[in-house]
C-alpha cells in the first residue's frame, strides 16, 4: 500500500475520533487525541462518559483503522499530521513541534558517531509532544532506551500515548526538567531548546549559567542540565537558536563550555525549515569530556542546504561523512 494513502487514512481516524471525544469530553483537539491515541492503542473506547452513539462511531473507526498494517514512520507521521492540526488552533510558543527531516538528521549523524549496532540510553529534557525522540527511535528501532522529561502535562500526554502506538519503550517524567531529575547519566542527550528566560531565580542559582542579575536563559540552563546527566564520553546534539553564542551571557557560555565538553560540529540547518530568517537553528554536536577522549582535529562546520536542492545536499553529506572519516581515525 503506498505510504501517502496510509499516512492520510490513518491521519482520519486520529481526526475524526479526536473530534468526537473533543465535543464529548469537553476538551481541547490536542487534548483528544491524547485520548483517542491511547484508545486506538488498547483498541477499544476508554472513557466511559461517552454515549452509546459516540462510543460505537469511534469504535468503528479504531476498528476500520486495523493498526497493525501500518508501518512505525506511517503511524509518526499520521499521529504528527494530527497534533500540527491541534496545535494551530492555540499555538503557543515552545509548543512547536521539531520538523521531521532534523530528526531523521539527528538519526543520521548519530549513527555516523556511534556505529548502528551499539544500544544506548537517551535523554530528551524538553520531550514535548515526542516526535523528535520517536523520529530517532524509528531509526534505531529496538536499540535505544529513552527517557523525556516536560513540565506540560497535554505534551507529556501525547508523547506517552504515541510512544505507545510506535511501541517504543520511553519513560515519561512529568516536571520542571530544570528541578532535580532522578535519572541515571545517559548516553546521548537530544533536545531542541527551549529558548527564553527561565522565571525561577532561586533554582536558577544552582546553576553555573545563572545569569547575573535577572531571569536567566532557560536554554543555558537546559545544556548545564543535559551535561549534568550525560555520563563522560557522552554525545549532545542540540537544536539551538543560531545567534546562541552572540546573546548576552555568551562569554559565560563559551568558558563553560570550554571547560566541559569537546565541540564537534555546528551544522546550520536550512532556512526554509522554519518561519523567518530570526527563527532559523543550527544542530550543536558535542562530547562530554572523559579520560583518553582526544579533542577532534577540526570542528565540523557546515551550512545545509534546502533539502529540495538534492546535488548541494549530497555535497555537504559527503563533507560530513569525511570527516566522520578522518575524526574516527584519530
Amino acid at each position: 500500500m503506498n505510504q501517502q494513502v496510509t499516512v492520510e487514512q490513518l491521519f482520519s481516524t486520529f481526526d475524526e475520533s479526536a473530534i468526537i471525544l473533543g465535543r464529548a469530553l469537553s476538551v481541547t483537539y490536542l487534548e483528544a487525541l491524547g485520548e483517542t491515541a491511547e484508545n486506538l492503542f488498547h483498541g477499544y473506547v476508554l472513557q466511559e462518559e461517552l454515549t452509546e452513539i459516540d462510543k460505537k462511531r469511534v469504535q468503528k473507526l479504531y476498528d476500520n483503522a486495523r493498526l497493525e498494517r501500518y508501518s512505525k514512520e506511517s503511524i509518526r507521521k499520521s499521529y504528527q499530521l494530527a497534533i500540527l492540526k491541534g496545535m494551530k488552533e492555540h499555538v503557543q510558543p515552545n509548543h512547536q513541534m521539531t520538523p521531521d527531516s532534523i530528526g531523521v538528521f539527528i538519526a543520521y549523524l548519530m549513527r555516523k558517531s556511534n556505529g548502528s549496532k551499539k544500544p544506548f540510553i537517551l535523554l530528551d529534557p524538553a520531550i514535548g509532544t515526542g516526535n523528535l525522540v520517536t523520529t530517532v527511535l524509528n531509526e534505531f528501532d529496538g536499540m535505544v532506551e529513552a527517557h523525556g522529561v516536560d513540565l506540560d502535562e497535554v505534551l507529556l500526554k501525547l508523547a506517552y500515548a504515541g510512544a505507545n502506538l510506535l511501541r517504543h519503550p520511553i519513560t515519561l517524567y512529568n516536571q520542571d526538567a530544570l528541578e532535580p531529575l532522578l535519572i541515571d547519566p545517559v548516553d546521548v542527550v537530544v533536545c531542541d531548546l527551549p529558548v527564553g528566560y527561565y522565571p525561577n531565580d532561586v533554582r536558577a542559582a544552582d546553576y553555573r549559567l545563572n545569569a547575573d542579575s535577572g531571569h536567566s536563559y532557560a536554554h543555558h540552563l537546559f545544556i548545564e542540565q543535559s551535561l549534568r546527566h550525560t555520563r563522560p564520553g557522552g554525545q549532545l546534539f542540540f537544536i539551538i537558536p543560531n545567534g546562541l553564542f552572540e546573546s548576552p551571557e555568551s562569554k559565560k557560555l563559551q568558558a563553560f563550555l570550554t571547560e566541559e565538553v569537546y565541540i564537534e560540529g555546528v551544522i546550520q540547518l536550512p532556512e526554509s525549515l522554519f518561519k523567518n530568517k530570526q527563527a532559523a537553528k543550527s544542530i550543536l554536536m558535542m562530547r562530554k569530556k572523559a579520560p583518553g577522549l582526544k579533542k577532534p582535529k577540526e570542528v565540523l562546520l557546515a551550512s545545509m542546504p534546502s533539502l529540495t536542492d538534492k546535488k548541494a545536499t549530497a555535497s555537504i553529506v559527503q563533507k560530513i561523512d569525511r570527516w566522520f572519516s578522518d575524526h574516527q581515525k584519530g
